[in-house]
């Protein structure tokens, strides 16, 4: 197995790109769920649940770069692709939860032409 380093998520996906093998499918969910995080607070309001958000997602990145760099099979490296994706929509729908119980929506702009 291919030694990864803590540089950034980003560098991931250079690395599996680079080895030219195909993307696992845990390992694309996991990068569907990236593309959703939050990067702003609902209603822009920076408050303890954002602060909490924030930090769990950092938790479950930095557990998947360990959880792969331990994986000795690709049983191991998809259990931790899953895990990784399902980390971080656990944390986003909770945040989303959390926020609307306090009466604060998370809005969605739809364009049409």
């Amino acid at each position: 197995m291919k030694t990864l380093s803590l540089v950034s998520l980003a560098t991931l996906g250079l690395a599996t790109a680079a080895t030219a093998a195909p993307m696992l499918y845990e390992e694309q969910v996991a990068r569907a769920e990236e593309a959703l995080i939050l990067t702003s607070p609902i209603a822009g309001i920076e408050n303890s649940r954002w602060f909490d958000y924030r930090s769990d997602v950092g938790e479950a990145q930095k557990e998947l770069v360990s959880d792969l760099r331990r994986a000795s099979d690709l049983e191991d490296t998809r259990d931790a692709w899953e895990e990784y994706a399902h980390e971080l929509k656990h944390e986003r729908i909770d945040y989303i939860e959390d926020m609307a119980e306090k009466g604060y929506r998370q809005g969605t702009v739809t364009i049409v032409n």
